[in-house]
């Protein structure tokens, strides 16, 4: 079964960017060596600070069109409410290797 994954970017200016993949790794790669042109590369978002996982691309869809349609204070609290440290959540992907057992990432939460 094939994992999407809504999930938020940021920078050291804390700036946000909201994305949808199924690929997540692959994807946080992409923005942090800037290989994606456009609006995260010329803000150098290199830190994933939120996700969440799907099973329904729908759902997913939806989802993230609800949180880029959110003012910044709504975001900001969605994310301080799992990651309060505004940590790299990627840096677990080096430390743990469950992470590249699964497609994309290990999924955190299922909707």
């Amino acid at each position: 079964m094939k994992i999407f994954f809504v999930y938020m970017m940021s920078n050291k200016s804390r700036r946000l960017y909201t994305g949808i993949t199924s690929e997540l790794v692959k994807r946080v790669s992409e923005h942090k060596n800037k290989l994606r042109d456009g609006f995260t590369a010329r803000y150098t978002f290199d830190m994933l600070v939120y996700f969440e996982t799907f099973s329904n691309p729908q759902a997913a869809i939806f989802r993230e069109k609800e949180i880029k349609g959110w003012r910044r204070e709504k975001k900001l609290k969605l994310i301080l409410a799992v990651n309060p440290d505004w940590a790299d959540l990627s840096t677990e992907w080096h430390e743990d290797p469950s992470w590249s057992a699964i497609p994309g990432a290990m999924p955190r939460r299922e909707n």
